[in-house]
């Protein structure tokens, strides 16, 4: 069968890879064709794009390159409807990909299937419409967005979540601490692991603050997990004098081994949990009055982080706009390292959310779907 997928940043490249892994597994002639990234590409296929050329975010940047994005747009559209695929899978990216979507379902009348809903449940309700219309199977890694779009009378299929397939599959496992330290030439100290964005911009915003909060706590060693792409010396910066050292390529290892962390929000929130590591979600932001404003009247979801959402009650402090403060961080690590009940209240809630999230197997599910769908033979009337 031939497969046309559509990923347009890092995490979409390493979902849609691990899909077509699996797809290769049930149909041994899988020809794929692709817009995303060097880990599609290992996979084999041959790429049209990388990411890299369409990931623009922020409404100056897309502004800007306005005409590259249409011009890779109409690119996108042409060559699909020249491989003719058996599907079109799209990845998250919501900007581009519903665009091909309503383009493949008018024009070519080709199976469209979406992996990984956009988080529309939080922000663009709107775009449920678009889903309904153009996209005929919706493969969604959230169990909460199960019973989200049943309430729009969109029927969707929860797989699993690639996240548990990754801490599940992760290397170093039955590393101790001792290992560890060693490995990485430190301190025989508890650590205390700051994980505080994959992007610049959230790594300056968040880092300084946290490095603050934590100073008072002498006994702990400090861990920053670097984010892959950013240069060592860009966190020189904000580290300066102080006792903190900065590691690549091993969050997981690092989080594995400390007692407890401070996370910015996103996906690193989920990771912490099913690491068992007690966590504060931190995020600053900009104007924090009116973010908070917003977030409160505006957005239509009640938590900022997954686990709290997957869990659908506060698992986890959320310290974001107007709470983000040295001394509410403080205040929050402190019952953490010190107040064993409520520390292990945190343990037992994320218990709860790895038996909501399922087993590990997401992409192997998502391409069982996506495979028995495109060739099972169509209901005679």
């Amino acid at each position: 069968m031939k497969y046309y997928l559509i990923a347009g940043e890092a995490s979409g490249d390493l979902h849609a890879s691990n899909l077509m892994k699996s797809l290769k597994n049930l149909d041994a002639n899988a020809d794929f064709r692709f817009f995303g990234g060097d880990l599609m590409q290992a996979q084999g296929g041959v790429p049209v794009k990388h990411y890299r050329e369409l990931a623009y975010m922020g409404f100056i940047p897309v502004i800007t390159h306005l005409p590259v994005i249409m011009k890779n747009m109409e690119l996108c559209k042409k060559d699909i409807a020249e491989f003719r695929p058996d599907v079109v899978i799209l990845v998250d990216y919501p900007g581009f990909n519903l665009k091909i979507a309503k383009y493949v379902h008018d024009h070519l009348r080709i199976p469209v299937h979406y992996y990984i809903s956009p988080k529309v449940w939080a922000w663009k309700e709107y775009r449920v419409k678009s889903f309904k219309k153009y996209v005929d199977e919706m493969l969604c890694i959230l169990p909460f967005e199960v019973d989200f779009f049943r309430k729009h009378n969109y029927r969707v299929h929860y797989v699993g979540n690639p996240t548990v397939d990754a801490i599940a599959g992760r290397d170093h496992q039955n590393e101790t601490f001792a290992e560890f330290i060693e490995a990485n030439r430190l301190e025989s100290k508890p650590i205390i692991a700051l994980l505080a964005g994959s992007r610049k911009q959230e790594i300056s915003g968040n880092l300084p603050m946290m490095l603050r909060a934590v100073k008072s706590f002498e006994g702990y060693q400090f861990l920053i997990a670097g984010a892959p792409g950013i240069e060592p010396t860009f966190y020189d910066t904000f580290i300066e004098n102080q006792p903190v050292k900065v590691l690549f390529g091993q969050t997981y290892r690092i989080l594995a081994q400390s007692e407890a962390a401070l996370v910015t929000s996103g996906t690193a929130t989920l990771e912490t949990a099913l690491l068992n590591v007690p966590q504060i979600v931190c995020y600053r932001t900009p104007v924090p009055q009116l973010a908070y404003w917003g977030f409160k009247h505006v957005l239509h979801t009640p938590f900022i982080s997954l686990v709290n959402l997957i869990c659908d009650r506060e698992v986890v402090k959320e310290l974001f706009a107007v709470r983000f403060t040295e001394t509410n961080i403080r205040q929050e690590l402190h019952r953490l390292l010190n107040v064993q009940q409520y520390r292990n209240t945190m343990l037992q809630n994320y218990a709860e959310m790895r038996q909501i999230l399922g087993d590990p197997g997401a992409s192997d599910r998502a391409a069982f779907y996506v495979f028995q769908k495109i060739t099972q033979k169509p209901e005679k009337k």
